[in-house]
């Protein structure tokens, strides 16, 4: 069966923003209650190592949409790590 490259550009770019939506409305909700405490470190190890193999997969086999959506996948899980070692650090002074 052949896909349509247009159909297939839509499929593409609506799965990237599904994905990253996800990730910037955890920053959003942890930014404004400064709490990251029900973020899993393991979780996030996984998923890191998980879009890693898919940037590389992405770029072995040229495909934009692979390599972006990773690529800002693990800017955006930077942050919540990021956040999330601020607030956890925070969290324990008091």
């Amino acid at each position: 069966m052949e896909v349509d490259g247009t159909l297939l550009t839509i499929l593409g770019v609506s799965a990237g923003v599904l994905i990253l939506t996800g990730w910037v409305e955890q920053i959003y909700k942890g930014y404004k209650t400064k709490s990251m405490k029900d973020i899993s470190k393991f979780l996030m190890i996984f998923i890191a190592a998980g879009s890693i193999l898919w940037l590389t997969y992405g770029i072995i086999v040229s495909d934009v949409f692979i390599i972006g959506t990773n690529a800002a996948g693990l800017t955006l899980m930077m942050i919540v790590s990021f956040m999330k070692m601020r607030y956890d650090k925070e969290l324990q002074k008091i």
